[in-house]
């Protein structure tokens, strides 16, 4: 466990490092959004140099390791076992919009397992953290998940697919089946920060389609560590190959997944 403590630091490190940018970048983008050329090209800059800084951050202190990020192409590390997995800027379109909701995820994977795990909220200045066999914690108080048993009480999350994506229909189907039954549903636009958020206990359970490994790699690990259940939407394990989850306290997981399926 050592070791990913070590990595934990690090990852820390270059999650601090890329926010001064970000947040810098952030205050930037009111000023943007009532300009003639609009924000897209320069908000598509700060995710590029933001997963930059990290990458530079994370490959100085440990250049064996491979790297998967969002913004930039793979790299095959000389150690094929340990790989780094980023998200620099996870809730881009609420970013773009100038909406305080979004943060840098980053993950690190060991024999296609994550071990250590990152969420870094810059502007509620909230990190989150989690290593394998060593818990969740917001800055460093524990985390645990909810304990509520009865869906009517339960507060959820999930994305809604827009643009080209195949599944509204499916969300759509969810939505019918679990709103009849629970306290609401969020869509806030962060997957990391969804997961997050079930490990803190202040969604009970979330779930979402088509994601990308840089979406909840982090966050996947925040809410096993803060004793959350997880599989992909079809029951399965490989969640991250998948690209889809659900994710909730146990009390509620199999109410929960059924309501889904």
């Amino acid at each position: 466990m050592a070791d990913y403590k070590a990595n934990l630091t690090v990852m820390t490190t270059a999650a601090r490092i890329a926010a001064k940018g970000l947040r810098r970048d952030f205050g930037e983008v009111e000023n943007l959004l009532v300009s003639v050329k609009g924000v897209g090209d320069f908000v598509s800059k700060a995710d590029t140099k933001a997963e930059q800084v990290i990458r530079e951050t994370l490959m100085h202190a440990r250049p064996a390791y491979g790297w998967l990020g969002e913004e930039s192409e793979p790299v095959e590390g000389s150690d094929p076992r340990r790989r780094w997995i980023v998200d620099p800027l996870d809730g881009t379109t609420n970013f773009l919009h100038g909406l305080p909701h979004w943060a840098i995820s980053i993950a690190m994977e060991h024999k296609g397992e994550i071990v250590a795990g990152v969420v870094f909220d810059p502007i509620k200045d909230e990190l989150f953290t989690a290593e394998k066999g060593g818990g969740a914690w917001v800055n460093g108080k524990r985390l645990r998940v909810s304990n509520r048993k009865d869906l009517s009480e339960c507060l959820f999350a999930t994305g809604v697919p827009f643009g080209e994506k195949k599944t509204l229909g499916l969300t759509t189907k969810d939505l019918v089946s679990l709103m009849p039954t629970c306290a609401g549903v969020r869509r806030f636009g962060s997957a990391a920060l969804d997961l997050a958020y079930v490990a803190a206990g202040r969604y009970d359970g979330y779930w979402e389609r088509e994601l990308s490994s840089w979406d909840m790699a982090a966050g996947l690990l925040l809410v096993r560590e803060a004793g959350g259940y997880l599989s992909d939407i079809s029951g399965g394990t490989d969640i991250l190959e998948s690209g889809s989850v659900i994710a909730a306290n146990p009390a509620i997981f199999e109410k929960f997944s059924k309501t889904l399926s």
